[in-house]
C-alpha cells in the first residue's frame, strides 16, 4: 500500500520509522490532498523536486491540517534514504528548505553523536525561514531552527527522540569539544591586535634609536663645521717681513756691497 514503510527498512529507536510522527498527525497526513497527489511513489531523487517547492517549515496549521513540510518528512521516514543522500541534501546551499527537511530527518533518526557532528556546522547558516503554525506565519532563521532541533523536545508539533546533552557525550569520549565560531573570531582578533602592537612597539623603538643616533651625530658635524670655518679665515700667505721693517715690499734679489762690486769687476783694457 502507499502508506506502508519500504521493504528492508531498519527500525529506528526500536520501532517503525513512521511511528516517530504522532498517530493523530500521521493519520491527517494520510488523508491530506498533498499526500495523495504529490507524495505518491516518490523516491529519494524525485523528492528533491517537491522539497524545492516548499515555502515554509512547520507542523500543523489552521484546523489541524498538516503542512507540506510534514508530509515530505513522513515520506522520508517511509522510504528511509541512505546517509550519503541526506548529506547531499544538506550540502545544497541553494535550497534552504531542503536543508531544513534533511536536518529534521537526521535529528529524528540518527545517533546522538552523529546528530551533533552533522547539525552543528549548520549553526553558521543565517538565512531566513518562514514558519507556519496555528496562528499563521512567522519569521525564523536557519541557525535558530537547528538550535531548536538540538535543544528542544518538540519542534514543528512533533516530539523528537531524546538525546543526551553534549557535555555527557564529551565526558564519555563519544564527541570532541565543540568549536565555537565566536571564540575563533575573538582569538583571531586578539592575535591580530597583538601582532599590531608588537609591530608598533618595534617601529617606536627603531624610530627612537634613529633619533638618538641623529642627535649624537649632530654635535660632531657642528664642531667640524666650526673648525672648517675657522680654518677658512686663517691667512696662509707668508709673513711680510721678519726684520721688522715697515716696508710692505720685500726684495728677493741678493744685496751686493759697493766694495765687492769694484773688486769683482774685471780690469778694463787700455
Amino acid at each position: 500500500m502507499a502508506n506502508t514503510t519500504v521493504r528492508g527498512a531498519l527500525s529506528i529507536h526500536g520501532q517503525n520509522p513512521q511511528f516517530l510522527v504522532e498517530t493523530v498527525i500521521r493519520n491527517r497526513i494520510y488523508e491530506s490532498q498533498f499526500w495523495k497527489e504529490h507524495c505518491f511513489a516518490l523516491t529519494a531523487e524525485t523528492l528533491i523536486d517537491r522539497a524545492i517547492e516548499l515555502n515554509a517549515v512547520g507542523g500543523v496549521y489552521g484546523n489541524q491540517k498538516p503542512t507540506e513540510f510534514m508530509c515530505l518528512l513522513l515520506k522520508l521516514l517511509q522510504i528511509q534514504p541512505e546517509k550519503e543522500i541526506l548529506i547531499e541534501y544538506l550540502q545544497v546551499d541553494e535550497f534552504k528548505y531542503l536543508r531544513a527537511l534533511a536536518a529534521m530527518y537526521i535529528r529524528m533518526t540518527f545517533r546522538a553523536a552523529e546528530v551533533y557532528e552533522i547539525l552543528e556546522p549548520l549553526l553558521k547558516d543565517y538565512r531566513k525561514l518562514r514558519l507556519r503554525h496555528m496562528g499563521g506565519y512567522t519569521l525564523t532563521f536557519m541557525d535558530e531552527f537547528v538550535d531548536q532541533l538540538l535543544r528542544d523536545e518538540r519542534v514543528c508539533d512533533t516530539i523528537l527522540p531524546r538525546i543526551p546533552k553534549r557535555d555527557i557525550l564529551e565526558e564519555n569520549g563519544e564527541l570532541g569539544p565543540r568549536k565555537s565560531l565566536l571564540l575563533d573570531a575573538m582569538e583571531g582578533k586578539s592575535e591580530r591586535g597583538r601582532s599590531r602592537s608588537r609591530s608598533a612597539s618595534r617601529s617606536d623603538r627603531s624610530g627612537r634609536s634613529r633619533s638618538g643616533s641623529a642627535k649624537s651625530r649632530s654635535p660632531s658635524r657642528r664642531s667640524g663645521s666650526v673648525s672648517d670655518t675657522g680654518s677658512r679665515y686663517v691667512s696662509r700667505s707668508p709673513s711680510r717681513s721678519r726684520s721688522g721693517s715697515g716696508s710692505p715690499y720685500r726684495s728677493r734679489s741678493r744685496s751686493i756691497s759697493p766694495d765687492r762690486m769694484e773688486t769683482d769687476s774685471p780690469p778694463r783694457a787700455e
